[in-house]
């Protein structure tokens, strides 16, 4: 008898299906595996460096992660005014990386007569110029000279600035503050105290010059701006006793005794008048000692003062001279004019103020 055996081919074609997908994840795993170790093998600890200080040429291998860690593991001082490119804090992180160092040199930038020092790590005149703090205009022309004091100033390079056409430039202007003096009864008379300092101001100002042949033709203004606005000072000040009881628009006359230089003891009397001081000023600048452009002003409480804020008086010439300063309820007074009040009350003064007309004059 003769047995034949049939094979299921369909079995044997799965098996081997399965059996390549299990090859091929092995072949996956251990790919993935090469591929992870080759990521470790590209971090690296160390990087070639190649510096350049001021053309001398330094290579090294260095695993320091800064260019400041780099340059001081080195023992590479620099000075406050060298340049280091890149700056001193950037990350090294590839290889093959380049540091180059400027190194600061005194120069010296002439502009006419007159000379400024710059210790500078800029190779660029314009920039040099810049750094010394003179204005740079488009027309301008940097000339490098020989400097004849070399051996006793050690300093070689020395540029002239050759000026034509017109400069633009912008300089800062102070504006001064104003002072303002108030009277206050609780302090000593006569004692000061500063109830706000005052601060300068500033103002931004546009200029545009025009040279040629570097000398200076015409300067004209061509804007300004305040960048700041003055503070005013403000100053108290202790009253007299005096001025404690000041004369008023509305008293007829202000009486108070008040002590001579020589030690009598009198009654002043104190009138006010209103009239047009011009003339009168105009007249006291021909006055020894007045000191006087021949200008008045009145005052915010109606006194008329000078330039130099005393109030005018009239009083009796013979015994308060023309210029003289006198104390008044008003303040510290000076005399500017006299009356026919003088006959018969020779210690009487007359303020000059603006309570009756009103007019500002």
């Amino acid at each position: 008898m003769r047995i034949s055996k049939k094979f299921d081919y369909s079995l044997i074609g799965i098996t081997g299906f399965l059996f390549g997908l299990v090859f091929v994840s092995f072949l996956w795993h251990q790919a993935a595996d090469s591929f992870a170790e080759s990521d470790q093998i590209v971090v690296k600890d160390s990087y070639y460096v190649t510096i350049f200080d001021d053309g001398e040429k330094t290579i090294i291998k260095t695993t320091p992660k800064t260019v400041s860690e780099v340059l001081n593991n080195l023992k590479i001082i620099i000075n406050p005014n060298d340049r280091v490119e890149p700056s001193l804090d950037t990350v090294i992180d590839v290889d093959n990386y380049f540091v180059n160092i400027y190194r600061a040199r005194p120069v010296i930038i002439r502009e006419g007569f007159k000379e400024r020092y710059v210790n500078t790590a800029s190779r660029d005149a314009r920039t040099i110029a810049k750094d010394a703090g003179i204005t740079v205009c488009d027309g301008d022309n940097f000339v490098l000279v020989p400097n004849s004091h070399f051996l006793e100033t050690g300093i070689a390079a020395v540029y002239e600035i050759n000026r034509n056409g017109d400069c633009i430039s912008t300089e800062t202007v102070e504006i001064p503050f104003s002072e303002r003096k108030i009277k206050d009864y609780n302090i000593t008379p006569g004692a000061t105290e500063i109830r706000q300092l005052g601060e300068v101001g500033r103002k931004e100002v546009v200029i545009k010059t025009t040279y040629r042949n570097n000398e200076e033709i015409s300067r004209e203004i061509i804007s300004e701006a305040v960048v700041k606005e003055p503070v005013e000072r403000i100053i108290a000040v202790g009253v007299s006793e005096i001025e404690r009881h000041p004369l008023t628009p509305g008293m007829g006359r202000n009486r108070y005794t008040v002590k001579r230089d020589d030690g009598v003891v009198i009654e002043r009397q104190e009138t006010y008048y209103d009239l047009n001081m011009s003339k009168v000023m105009q007249n006291a600048m021909r006055w020894s000692g007045c000191n006087h452009s021949g200008h008045y002003s009145v005052r915010d409480d109606g006194a008329k003062v000078d330039d130099d804020g005393y109030v005018l008086v009239a009083a009796e010439l013979s015994r308060y001279p023309r210029c003289s300063v006198v104390e008044t309820s008003l303040g510290l007074g000076k005399v500017y004019d006299t009356g026919s009040f003088a006959e018969t009350n020779p210690e009487q003064f007359d303020l000059a103020t603006d309570w009756t007309n009103r007019n500002g004059s």
